[in-house]
């Protein structure tokens, strides 16, 4: 009895599956929301795709230090000294999962692609890294083949809700 006390009184160390998953669809979603708000008013100059990038990167450094620390003071208990930079590091699928569309801003900001029209292959890249997370953390947790798959197809639904709004709003 002792032992369930003292485990209850540690913080909760986060899954690393669990960390993927949620960082993962957090950051494809972010990337999405933040390509559509910053291409809403139609500046597409290589010199705003390599600010839509920046602003990405730090958004997403924010969104990852925040979440962080949310779980850091959420969680109750002692907290040893190095506790919150555990709690902040395990951020990192978050900003993991939008390092593909700063990616292609940025390719876009440097001339290696057209910048006009690159907020459709961010799209659709965040709606394939959705299916994907869906399908592979459904795999982990041993769904079957067809669940994960339907898994996969609602996660993706995610970054397609954004897509639409993102036309609707537009």
């Amino acid at each position: 009895m002792a032992d369930s006390t003292s485990a209850a009184a540690e913080p909760r160390g986060h899954d690393t599956r669990e960390a993927v998953l949620f960082g993962g669809v957090y950051g494809a979603v972010l990337s999405s929301s933040m390509v559509a708000a910053l291409t809403q008013y139609g500046h597409s100059s290589q010199a705003d795709r390599r600010y839509d990038a920046l602003w990405l990167l730090v958004t997403a450094l924010a969104s990852a230090l925040a979440h962080g620390y949310a779980h850091y003071i959420a969680e109750r208990g002692p907290h040893r000294g190095w506790d919150v930079l555990r709690t902040l590091v395990d951020e990192w699928p978050l900003v993991a999962a939008v390092i593909p569309t700063i990616f292609i801003l940025a390719g876009a900001g440097w001339g290696w692609w057209p910048a006009n029209g690159v907020e459709y292959p961010a799209f659709v890249l965040n709606i394939l890294i959705l299916f994907v997370l869906g399908l592979v953390t459904a795999r982990w947790s041993a769904r079957t083949w067809p669940v994960a798959v339907l898994t996969g197809a609602v996660d993706a639904l995610l970054g397609v809700v954004v897509v639409v709004a993102n036309a609707l709003i537009h």
